[in-house]
């Protein structure tokens, strides 16, 4: 019998169905979902229009490779520049957050002619390749993809990031907020210091949107909260609300050439039906609003717990304590039956839930949570 190459820590629980922000297990046991599987669920779990979409689409054609025209990417296109305010941009449509940040690194490579990519401590761009590499992580960075390319400096450091800026750099890339790491957002200042950086040395500005972007935050992408305008954007998981579909956004200013960047399933009918839905659902059902409307509730609600911090921007939140994450989020699974996320910060507990989450779920969550730390300190 062949086996799973057994490389994730798992729970004990298998979904059998799901509905909104509440998921089900084979025992019939309801969970209250407050992660949505790494920020995946952008529009909450088997969305109605989402899965009429989906289905629609199935029935007539699932997949032909982009050697044809595909009418859906250009809606999806259209769509996309329209909601994120980035409609003079190009759009090149691949399948996760690790590809997308990869032909991002690639489109900047290219026009620039130069090899060097700066990246941030903390950082979490992939799995992949060079995106493996432009991690902060070595226990995830293969032999093989040690690389003299990417250059480290510490997060949110002004002094560090004018010290390194050349005209051998490619490229930045920079998280909106860092998720991985344990939600840590650069500042306005860094965010403009390096905008002007970039363009005084002639490299490119990436920002990776893969976890902060698609209304996340309450601005569709957090890099808008600070005023400034990325030469490269990265989108992924919640842009298919769980279908693998990811993209790059590209000024107009940086010209394709062919066969640069390809993809066999990227773009592909049901990729560009399910991130066209979810798009609709935010847009008619103001998701954005109520991320920020419900961020900033749970944000109030969480600060008058004892001895908790809060960071994070709408519904990208981490909540630090001074215990172990680990033990925080297994009470609140097996006791309160609530999944949330972990982060690098060993004390901090990751909030990622739906874009549509009600207050009655966040109230769930602050009496659970409340309940919970309570228990530990007495």
């Amino acid at each position: 019998m062949m086996k799973l190459f057994d490389v994730y820590s798992i729970q004990n629980i298998e979904i059998a169905r799901a509905l909104g922000s509440y998921v089900w297990d084979t025992h019939g046991q309801q969970y209250l979902d407050m992660y949505g599987g790494h920020a995946v669920i952008s529009i909450g779990h088997t969305h109605p229009h989402y899965v009429q979409k989906l289905s629609q689409q199935l029935s007539r054609i699932g997949f032909y490779s982009n050697s044809v025209h595909i009418a859906l990417q250009h809606e999806l296109a259209d769509l996309l520049g329209a909601m994120s305010g980035y409609d003079n941009y190009q759009l090149f449509l691949c399948n996760s957050g690790a590809e997308a940040n990869e032909n991002a690194f690639k489109v900047a490579s290219f026009y620039t002619g130069r090899k060097k990519i700066v990246a941030l401590s903390g950082a979490f761009h992939g799995r992949t390749s060079l995106a493996v590499a432009a991690t902060d992580n070595a226990r995830i960075i293969a032999p093989v993809n040690e690389t003299t390319n990417v250059i480290r400096i510490p997060f949110n450091d002004v002094a560090a990031l004018t010290s390194v800026m050349d005209n051998t750099i490619a490229a930045v890339v920079v998280e909106g907020i860092q998720g991985v790491a344990g939600i840590y957002e650069p500042d306005t200042t860094y965010w403009t210091t390096l905008a002007a950086l970039c363009k005084q040395y002639g490299a490119l500005l990436i920002a990776d949107e893969v976890q902060s972007g698609y209304g996340r935050t309450g601005r569709f992408f957090a890099h808008q909260h600070h005023g400034v305008v990325p030469d490269i954007i990265t989108v992924a998981k919640g842009m298919g609300n769980g279908f693998p579909v990811a993209g790059v956004l590209v000024a107009n200013y940086l010209p394709p050439v062919k066969e640069m960047l390809g993809t066999t399933f990227g773009g592909n009918y049901l990729a560009c039906a399910a991130a066209i839905a979810v798009l609709e659902v935010i847009e008619t059902e103001q998701l954005m609003a109520n991320a920020a409307d419900m961020g900033a509730y749970l944000v109030r609600q969480l600060q008058q717990v004892a001895g908790i911090s809060v960071r994070g921007r709408g519904l990208m939140l981490g909540v630090e304590t001074s215990h172990l994450a680990q033990h925080i989020r297994m009470l609140l699974l097996e006791k309160h039956k609530i999944f949330t996320g972990a982060a690098s910060q060993k004390n901090t507990v990751r909030l990622l839930p739906s874009l549509g989450v009600t207050r009655l779920e966040c109230d769930a969550f602050i009496r659970a949570f409340t309940g919970v730390i309570n228990s530990l300190e007495s």
